[in-house]
């Protein structure tokens, strides 16, 4: 019997939270999330990666070199 109460108070608060927008304080948001505003220039987090190429070049073996010698 009491449902119907519950009900029409769970679509009062969906509806209020639905329409509701307050303001937003973007620059708040901005510390919040721990953003740097002066590190905007590169955002690739791997830049202070070393470089692997030359390993990439000297073990990197194509699937069909392995074949061919095989036979």
């Amino acid at each position: 019997m009491g449902r119907g109460r519950a009900k029409a108070k769970q679509i009062k608060v969906a509806r209020k939270l639905k329409y509701y927008s307050p303001e937003t304080d973007l620059s708040r948001l901005q510390k919040e999330l721990g953003a740097d505003s002066q590190k905007s220039g590169s955002s690739d987090p791997y830049d202070d990666e070393p470089d692997y190429s030359e390993y990439a070049e000297k073990y990197n073996v194509d699937d069909d070199d392995d074949f061919s010698q095989r036979d």
